[in-house]
């Protein structure tokens, strides 16, 4: 009878040293936490997209709390949501950056673009650019089989007559689908009303009108007739600045490939 109330008394003895040690380590060992990332957490979209650069939504409260990223990086987050962020934070919310919407530099529809064989593969952009560049002749434009689609958390994508189309009330301008896009055909763009040239191939112009009934052929003529400097001829392909663009029409009115259109 004394071994057993002594083994309890050793046993009692030892649990109660081991519990002491191991308070006095979550003590020694406790990490502060910051209760403004909870409360920002909770603020954030919870979409865990990526497109903010951060792993996932609690990964973008802990930077913003701790001052590494703005209060206004989640571009899916809504005006009040950042306005709260930004109270929480004790900043002005009115340091905003400018929203901005994905927009595909593309506009070589099926009818307008000549193509090298027919693709009847994995329905996926990535495993048909591994074949040559793609089934189509312009190797710089829109594959046109939805990766970008597949991976849109918003349902903003959709692909319609061979080449992706954004629906800019949905899109939040992650980015998401700029950084999946194998051809680096969709951008980020300011959503706000403003020209673009849908084209991305910087191919010279007799090469261009080979195969495409509306690529950019680098001709100039919306460089020249731009009043506001917006425009600028690059490798071959005519580049509108969005901050300049007063959005007049009138490089959309002269372009001879009617490649130039509305994006905001």
């Amino acid at each position: 009878m004394n071994s057993i109330l002594y083994s309890f008394a050793v046993l009692g003895s030892l649990g109660l040293l081991f519990g002491l040690l191991l308070a006095f380590a979550s003590g020694i060992f406790k990490v502060e936490t910051d209760e403004r990332v909870e409360e920002i957490t909770a603020l954030l979209p919870g979409a865990n997209c990526g497109g903010c650069g951060y792993p996932g939504c609690s990964a973008l409260a802990a930077a913003i709390a701790d001052g590494t990223a703005a209060i206004d990086t989640c571009s899916v987050a809504k005006k009040e949501q950042i306005d709260k962020i930004a109270k929480i934070m004790n900043v002005d919310a009115g340091t905003q950056s400018l929203k901005k919407v994905a927009v595909v530099l593309c506009s070589g529809t099926c009818d307008k673009i000549s193509r090298k064989y027919e693709y009847d593969g994995i329905r996926d952009c990535r495993a048909l650019t591994r074949l040559g560049g793609g089934e189509k002749d312009c190797i710089s434009g829109c594959a046109g089989y939805g990766t970008c689609v597949s991976h849109c958390r918003f349902d903003a994508i959709a692909i319609k007559d061979g080449v992706a189309e954004v629906d800019r009330e949905k899109c939040v301008g992650c980015g998401v689908c700029v950084a999946v896009c194998p051809k680096k055909v969709i951008a980020l763009v300011p959503k706000k009303e403003a020209k673009a040239v849908l084209c991305n191939n910087h191919d010279k112009g007799a090469a261009v009108r080979t195969y495409c009934a509306t690529g950019c052929i680098g001709c100039g003529i919306c460089k020249k007739t731009c009043e506001h400097d917006a425009i600028a001829l690059e490798n071959n392909l005519a580049v509108i600045d969005a901050e300049k663009c007063t959005n007049c029409g009138a490089c959309a009115e002269k372009c001879p490939r009617k490649v130039i259109h509305q994006i905001g």
